[in-house]
Parts: C-alpha cells; sequence; structure tokens
C-alpha cells in the first residue's frame, strides 16, 4: 500500500511521526458529483476495449480525473489517459474480456501518481476501508498509540488514543518501547503483535527507568479527539496555561465542538495563555477544521475554485456559510482572545495546514515549529469505485478574496524543533518553547472581538 491516509489510525500504531501520509481534506464523501460541462473533451477508453472488470475500473477513474479534477496539475490529462489506456491493454493482454479488476490496480495507482498531485492518490479496497474506519471513528483491531522514530525504530510513544489498550496499561507519551516479551523491540514484531490480538509483556523505558506492562491489542474506537491539559506558565509567571492537543480533523465528527468546548473550558479556568498542539495531525474534514479555527478568529473567507466554478465560503462564530447558505456550525460558540501560539511541524498536513494559515494569516496567532508538510492549498474528495477500491481526488483549490493562492506549505514564524532524544527524557522541547511565545503572542481586542458577531 503506497499511501496509507493515516498509518496511526490504519493500524493503530504509526510509523515516523514526521513521514505520516496526509489525510484527504474532505468536502464531502459523496458517490459522485455531476459531469461538469466544461470538462475537456476525450474519448471514453473503453469505447475501443473489451469491457473487464479492469477496463470498468479504469474508465471510471478516468471519468473522474477528467471531469471533476480541481487541482493545480499542469499534465495533460487527456494524453495520461491515452498512454495508461494502453499499458492497461498490455497487462490484460493474454484475457483482454474478463481482465480482473486488481490487475488495474497498479496501473491506475501509477496514473494518478503521473498527474503530479500529491492530494490525488488511488486507495485500494483495504486502504479505503481503513480510510472510512478512521474517518467515521468506527472499531478497529489497535493497541491506539502513535510512534515516531528512534534508534532507527518507531518506538518513542507521541500520542495514548483515550479508550484503548495502551491507556488502559498505562503508556504515556516521552515511553520508550524496549522488549516484546523479552525480545529485542521492532515496530514489525509490535505489527505482527497486533494482528495475534493476544497478551504481550512491553518492556518500556520511562524517564530511565525500565517499566514492563501486559496488553493485548483489541477492536476500540478510532475516535481521538482533541484534548486540553495545563501546564505552569513560563519563566515563574502566576498562572497556568492551556495546552490543546488536535491530533485529527477526522475521528467522525465532533472535532470542532469539541476545540469550542474545551476553549470554553480554559477560559472558566482562567488561563493566561493558550498553546494548541498540530504536530502530526495530517488533516481531516474542512468542516471540521474551519468550525475549529472559528475558535479563536472571530471571521475569515475564502474562494474555492473548481471544474465547476468558484464559490465562497465564509466562516463565523463556529458556522461555515458556503455562498451564503450554512454548511456546518457547533453549538454555544466560543471565541478565545488571550494569547495564542500553534505548533506545527513536517507531520502537520492539509486541514491542519489551512487550521495554522487561518490563524497565521489573520495574525491570530504564532506559528512556531517546522515549515509542514506541504499540501495546503487545496481539498480532496474520496469517490468509493464499484471495485470497492476509491479515488481521492482533488476537486478545488483556494484563493483568499484579493485573488491571493493558500500557500502550499505553513512557514512558521519562529523556528524550533521537537528533540525526540530530550522528549524521551521528559522535556518536550517545542513545547517549551512555545510556551515562550506567549508573551508577545497577538491577543484580540475587544473590536476585534465585536466583530465576531456582527
Amino acid at each position: 500500500m503506497k499511501r496509507l491516509l493515516l498509518l496511526a489510525l490504519a493500524l493503530s500504531l504509526t510509523p515516523p511521526a514526521f513521514s505520516q501520509t496526509p489525510s484527504p481534506l474532505l468536502e464531502s464523501a459523496a458517490k459522485r458529483v455531476g459531469t461538469s460541462s466544461s470538462s475537456p473533451a476525450v474519448s471514453t477508453p473503453s469505447s475501443t476495449a473489451l469491457h473487464s472488470p479492469a477496463q470498468d475500473i479504469f474508465d471510471e477513474v478516468n471519468e473522474l480525473i477528467q471531469d471533476q479534477y480541481g487541482g493545480l496539475s499542469t499534465v495533460d490529462r487527456s494524453a495520461l489517459t491515452r498512454d495508461y489506456q494502453a499499458r492497461l491493454t498490455a497487462v490484460c493482454a493474454t484475457d483482454p474480456a474478463s481482465c480482473a479488476a486488481e490487475k488495474a490496480f497498479p496501473v491506475v495507482s501509477a496514473e494518478v501518481t503521473a498527474l503530479g498531485d500529491d492530494h490525488t492518490f488511488f486507495q485500494d479496497p483495504s486502504d479505503y476501508q481503513d480510510f472510512i474506519t478512521s474517518a467515521t471513528g468506527g472499531n478497529r483491531l489497535q493497541f491506539g498509540v502513535r510512534l515516531a522514530t528512534l534508534d532507527g525504530e518507531s518506538r518513542l510513544v507521541l500520542d495514548v488514543i483515550p479508550g484503548s489498550a495502551s491507556e488502559e496499561a498505562g503508556l504515556k507519551r516521552g515511553d520508550v518501547l524496549r522488549t516484546i516479551d523479552g525480545q529485542p523491540y521492532s515496530y514489525a514484531a509490535l505489527k505482527t503483535a497486533k494482528e495475534a490480538g493476544k497478551p504481550i509483556a512491553l518492556g518500556l523505558e520511562r524517564l530511565g527507568t525500565p517499566v514492563t506492562v501486559t496488553l493485548a491489542s483489541r477492536e476500540s474506537s478510532s475516535r481521538d479527539l482533541p484534548r486540553l491539559s495545563f501546564l505552569n506558565a513560563p519563566d515563574g509567571q502566576p498562572g497556568k496555561v492551556a495546552l490543546l492537543r488536535i491530533p485529527t480533523f477526522l475521528s467522525g465528527g465532533s472535532v470542532a465542538q469539541t476545540v469550542h468546548d474545551e476553549v470554553r473550558s480554559a477560559q472558566a479556568q482562567n488561563a493566561s495563555g493558550m498553546i494548541v498542539d498540530l504536530r502530526g495531525n495530517t488533516g481531516g474534514d474542512l468542516s471540521e477544521c474551519d468550525g475549529a479555527a472559528s475558535a479563536f478568529v472571530p471571521m475569515f473567507t475564502r474562494l474555492s475554485k473548481m471544474a465547476q466554478g468558484s464559490s465562497r465560503t465564509v466562516v463565523r462564530g463556529g458556522a461555515r456559510l458556503d455562498d451564503g447558505r450554512i454548511r456546518s456550525s457547533v453549538q454555544s460558540p466560543a471565541l478565545w482572545t488571550g494569547p495564542l501560539t500553534v505548533m506545527v511541524d513536517g507531520g502537520s498536513a492539509s486541514c491542519s495546514e489551512f487550521f495554522a494559515y487561518e490563524l497565521q494569516y489573520a495574525k491570530r496567532a504564532t506559528i512556531i515549529g517546522e515549515a509542514t508538510a506541504g499540501v495546503g492549498n487545496t481539498a480532496t474528495r474520496v469517490f468509493p469505485l464499484d471495485s470497492g477500491a476509491a479515488l481521492q481526488l482533488t476537486i478545488l483549490n483556494y484563493a483568499k478574496p484579493d485573488g491571493t493562492p493558500y500557500p502550499v506549505r505553513i512557514k512558521p514564524d519562529v523556528s524550533a524543533t521537537t528533540d525526540l532524544n530530550a522528549l524521551s527524557k521528559g522535556n518536550d522541547t517545542l513545547l517549551t518553547a512555545a510556551a515562550l511565545t506567549l508573551k508577545t503572542a497577538p491577543v484580540l481586542g475587544n473590536g476585534d472581538a465585536q466583530r465576531s458577531v456582527n
């Protein structure tokens, strides 16, 4: 599988945290939208080829590429279709009338890659089912832990999913996995143990002290909603700082609502500043992202450019309006007006880049960390295919009302990194640096906040 949408959710483990594949920035998960009358004319591939399951899936994919693609690729799509039709014909040459759909998968995957759009890719049936589970917050066999690479293996705990076997076993951020049933740890062995579903003795190191826990993978929810914690204000200052971790904008909805609820909780507890943690957040549903961002920015507007034309989106007070119609909203919206810093890294992608950009563009927050993944200027739709596979296709790109395009990636205002060795010893270097920036981080004045309800 070339691209897993979020291995932490698909396997309930994770590869190196800073090389995760972005989750789609979803506008919907509809099967198909109407054919555009302005799409380029191209001969239907199957008009000159025998029908077969392989040909059918090739035709489905290419119809979508021709009619619905709204990204920034300049590749000649008609020529691309002709080129890969020839490749499919060669693959199916021995049995053209009944060539299996699976034979088209590598051909279609290669064609979509050749389109040159990092947001667009083919999902085989297994990938697509993983995506559905992630997007809906469904259950799956999992340990419920996300890991980063340390000493050549994915062994450093970054996140523990609430309600998972890992949480019940007491795993914590910063733990370093060392052994499995007394044998040297490897990520491959952890995946094997996950599939087996039997109890294992997991040896780990916590702040230099050996610890052994027993756990077994089990079916549990993949929902991983935002969560709030607090840390002491830096440099001996009074009060406490709110830390809002947003691990994903998927999780089957409720992300935006949870952000507003947690902001209100931070305000009720008199937090002196807030840090939003988007590290490793590979994206999700744009409506959730917009709703979440509106807890910090009174209002923002953008233009969506697609094959069928353009539309205007306004997000204000927890509600998103597309061409004047309410698309989504939260109940009892909150607005954080105090100092605000947002942490990002190379694993922050897609929708989390949109979130960071809206706050940066509005001069509402200090963005600290590393340059983001670089898929922050378009949105995709996942189109299910008759074979059980799916096509994630870029359907539009974005600009501000003055025509300024959204950036491909977010460049932080303050450059800093998460030192993984230090994290294994209990020191989150980026979080420490982020807390220091709150002294000069932007705040909303009374007039700014008032405009959010005008």
